[in-house]
């Protein structure tokens, strides 16, 4: 894309959390005139006063083309793309606000990654049911190994976009890449929003091995088998296998249960060493998407009769007051077995 077009190829994003400011500041980068909706005022003041998210994103200076707005209908109305980047919980909400100020040609791109409780309905499908003049083939999802303040130092990163339209992909491919921030294309939007989901249950369970100082033994066992929970799911769900072993599969859960920026492995690990959930919520600010996918992972695999043994002892830990001592001691005396029996 030219620099002149580029000028005139206007995004919205919402959500001014650490992703959010993060990929904002990486299109505001490339010249793209970026309006970045904060659902809060301090943040939006911080930002457009101090040229800086202290809130989320501390110390990351931001570029003069990055405006912050409170206003969610200026964040979206007239714009080329749209970049939802909110918490996956309050996604129907966002997108039912926003849904009238969009236009029918604009791009839509999710990078919030979780399943919804009560529907168990993925990013896309929430945006799908909620903006209904928005074509299938405009609804893009951003995902893979990509920790949002190595974001915004500009540190390399390598994420893939899905959509059912390759040639979409391909333009939001271009939109996103630079010197610092490769992208890769997928059709398989399913195996990706699967894969950005789960991840984060499955590190839960790698912070509990890691605050119960269980070792690396029992870390890697449970990174591979977390894995298999991850590909058995998305298969049943009709997402490509072979997705799993890339990066929205492998290269996200890696980071997520092993990178000490990692909320959801941060939680898992604070559970692991004996605090209780309630206390560990409160000291959050930002919000471990794991929690609440721990729920709807639970429930659909019921639904759908998938076998998920280390999210459902996620999900028991979380929600029935298991101690991680007996969800180790389960899932370390289950019936044995071959251990490709359930893979495609």
């Amino acid at each position: 894309m030219a620099h002149r077009e580029i000028a005139a190829f206007q995004i919205g994003v919402l959500g001014a959390g650490s992703w959010g400011t993060a990929l904002a500041m990486l299109l505001a980068d490339k010249g793209y005139p970026v309006t970045l909706w904060a659902y809060e005022a301090e943040v939006a003041n911080e930002i457009a006063e101090l040229a800086e998210n202290r809130t989320y994103l501390p110390g990351i200076r931001l570029p003069e083309n990055l405006r912050a707005t409170t206003d969610m209908a200026a964040a979206v109305r007239d714009k080329a793309m749209v970049l939802f980047v909110t918490p996956s919980h309050v996604m129907r909400e966002t997108a039912r606000k926003a849904a009238g100020d969009i236009g029918r040609e604009t791009l839509l791109v999710t990078a919030s990654k979780g399943i919804e409780n009560v529907t168990h309905k993925t990013m896309t499908g929430i945006l799908q049911e909620e903006i209904l003049h928005i074509p299938e083939d405009h609804l893009t999802v951003l995902s893979g190994p990509s920790f949002a303040r190595e974001v915004g130092e500009k540190r390399p990163t390598v994420v893939t976009v899905a959509a059912r339209n390759p040639e979409i992909a391909r333009q939001v491919q271009e939109i996103f890449a630079s010197p610092v921030f490769r992208v890769y294309t997928t059709e398989d939007v399913m195996g990706v929003e699967v894969g950005g989901a789960m991840k984060n249950v499955i590190a839960i369970a790698a912070g509990v091995v890691d605050g119960m100082e269980l070792g690396l033994n029992t870390r890697a066992a449970l990174i591979t088998r977390g894995l298999a929970e991850i590909r058995r799911l998305g298969v049943a769900m009709g997402a490509n296998p072979h997705t799993f072993s890339g990066l929205s599969g492998v290269g996200d859960l890696m980071l997520t249960c092993t990178g000490s920026l990692s909320r959801n492995h941060t939680v898992g690990q604070l559970l692991g060493q004996g605090k209780s959930l309630d206390a560990i919520l409160k000291e959050m600010r930002m919000v471990a998407e794991g929690v609440k996918s721990a729920r709807s992972v639970y429930n659909l695999s019921a639904k759908l009769g998938v076998e998920l043994p280390i999210c459902n002892e996620v999900y028991r830990v979380l929600y029935e007051n298991s101690s991680p001592r007996d969800a180790v001691d389960r899932l370390m005396n289950r019936t044995l077995k071959q251990e490709f029996d359930d893979l495609i």
